[in-house]
């Protein structure tokens, strides 16, 4: 995980380890530390907020799916180097 800090302004959300094992597992890890702050903190405390397996697992799926996709956050059009 990276050691940069942050200037985001609202609470940071932790790393569950079951995040990291499946960012690791998929090879994704480098991806998601190349993803600005605000993204990743915003989805690990969407993927956390799921109160089922279900959805916590289908949350997880996606943001894999867009970290290797590449150029979507959140079911958006997001274009890396962009401010």
């Amino acid at each position: 995980m990276s050691d940069r800090p942050s200037r985001l302004t609202r609470p940071i959300n932790p790393m569950p380890p079951e995040v990291e094992r499946a960012l690791v597992d998929a090879g994704l890890l480098e991806l998601y530390e190349a993803r600005p702050p605000y993204q990743r903190n915003d989805y690990l405390g969407w993927i956390d907020r799921a109160k089922r397996p279900q959805t916590k697992a289908r949350r997880l799926q996606q943001m894999l799916e867009e970290l290797e996709q590449g150029d979507v956050y959140m079911k958006m059009a997001w274009r890396a180097g962009r401010r």
